[in-house]
């Protein structure tokens, strides 16, 4: 309980009262009926908030909400006692979450309810708990005031900010795919799936002409083609410590796992299987899923995918994947590879290599490409120009011996890496 600057405002009053009646006693008695009128306004409206109950709460909150995209929370407050109800809200927001609106103040009548709404960002993936709401209930008489918790604890999922994806998935179902960089390769050749048929074109081998239908239509038509379907491709992404830097003020890991997000997003529509593993912290594994509609259960797996200061053992995640996925599959390794780590890396995805066709997605910090394009105007930038130069020599030495043993590479930055994932995916389905 603690008493209101209106409480304080009488306390005062009287107060002043009081010295006046030291100088004149003929206010003496009124400042004595002031003390006991005074005490009991005070104590009778102690005892109304006591025996005030406590407001109802309703929250309901979206379906789901994305990283640093603005969502509506609706908040019902219903009061059911016989005296009207003046309080202070503030919801229960998660430590992530972030609103310009609350506190709120507001007044709630007798058996009635009023209904609250306000927008709210969460700045973090993962599940996340709104609890009880703070109060601060006032006396009838404002002369007092006490807090309280009021409502449940409810739980809410917060997915990537995958509203690129859509954007270029949307693209895709448009048939645009080459407005997002993404080569749709359909190939001229006898070994694919047969697609569709088509005005013959200068190039076409002859083995391409059907000469049913160009008999028919009296004009050469070829057959189209492109890649077969039913593949499986496993995502392995990297949760230890490698990823855990932030560039453009987002995680290293969440461009990631919005570059995992497309290249799922664009094998599924491919017809392809789609199965995701981690490894550097918990380790956590997707058995391979198809269909457009099988998104939804890529996203609920990757949701709160979580990074941790463990390091990333490339070994114990081959031999891991080689065990949970005998059929020969493409192997997508996504992680941010140093120039030390030399055989840790190169022996483990040889391995796989032996079974699968495997590429290595390697997120290259961006402020390294700003470094080399700065002016080097002292001798400190020149060392820092030099050792990050060394840095990503080391990167290249190492690409350059996976590539030696079969195992393809992609050194991207975050705004790169999603498209040229993409790409390369298209390129080496394949070879499966």
């Amino acid at each position: 309980m603690q008493v209101t600057r209106y409480s304080l405002y009488l306390a005062t009053l009287w107060t002043l009262l009081g010295l006046a009646a030291s100088v004149m006693s003929s206010l003496q008695v009124l400042w004595l009926a002031l003390a006991a009128l005074l005490l009991a306004f005070l104590l009778f409206d102690l005892l109304l908030l006591y025996l005030q109950a406590k407001p109802e709460f309703e929250r309901d909150l979206p379906t789901r909400f994305a990283i640093d995209i603005e969502q509506t929370v609706v908040v019902k407050m219903t009061n059911r006692s016989r005296f009207s109800l003046a309080c202070d809200f503030y919801d229960g927001l998660p430590a992530q979450a972030h609103t310009d609106e609350l506190p709120w103040s507001f007044r709630v009548a007798p058996a009635s309810f009023e209904q609250l709404s306000y927008p709210v960002k969460i700045s973090e993936r993962g599940r996340m708990s709104f609890q009880p709401v703070h109060l601060r209930l006032y006396s009838p008489l404002r002369l007092w005031r006490r807090k309280c918790r009021a409502g449940e604890v409810q739980e809410t999922k917060v997915y990537p900010n995958y509203e690129p994806v859509m954007r270029y998935a949307l693209l895709a179902m448009d048939n645009k795919i080459s407005q997002m960089g993404i080569k749709k390769r359909n190939l001229a050749g006898m070994s694919r799936e047969f697609h569709q048929l088509r005005d013959y074109q200068l190039g076409d081998s002859l083995a391409q002409i059907d000469w049913k239908a160009s008999s028919k239509r009296l004009n050469l038509i070829s057959r189209d083609y492109q890649e077969q379907r039913d593949q499986t491709v496993i995502i392995a992404i990297d949760c230890g410590r490698r990823l855990r830097s932030l560039d453009g003020g987002i995680p290293q890991f969440d461009h990631v796992l919005n570059a995992a997000l497309l290249l799922a997003y664009i094998a599924l529509r491919q017809g392809d299987h789609v199965g995701v593993i981690s490894f550097g912290s918990d380790e956590r594994f997707l058995p391979p899923v198809k269909g457009v509609q099988a998104m939804t259960t890529v996203l609920n797996h990757l949701y709160d995918y979580k990074t941790s200061n463990a390091p990333s053992d490339f070994s114990h995640a081959a031999r891991t994947l080689l065990a949970r996925q005998k059929r020969r599959s493409m192997v997508v390794m996504l992680s941010n590879i140093r120039g030390e780590d030399g055989i840790s890396l190169v022996e483990p995805m040889r391995m796989l290599r032996q079974r699968h066709v495997t590429l290595l997605a390697s997120l290259r910090e961006q402020s390294i490409a700003d470094r080399l394009e700065t002016a080097v105007e002292s001798f400190e930038e020149s060392l820092e120009y030099a050792a990050t130069q060394r840095y990503l020599e080391e990167r290249n030495e190492v690409m350059a011996e996976l590539h030696e043993h079969g195992v393809f590479c992609i050194d991207s930055t975050a705004k790169e890496l999603p498209i040229a994932l993409a790409n390369r995916y298209l390129t080496m389905r394949e070879m499966l």
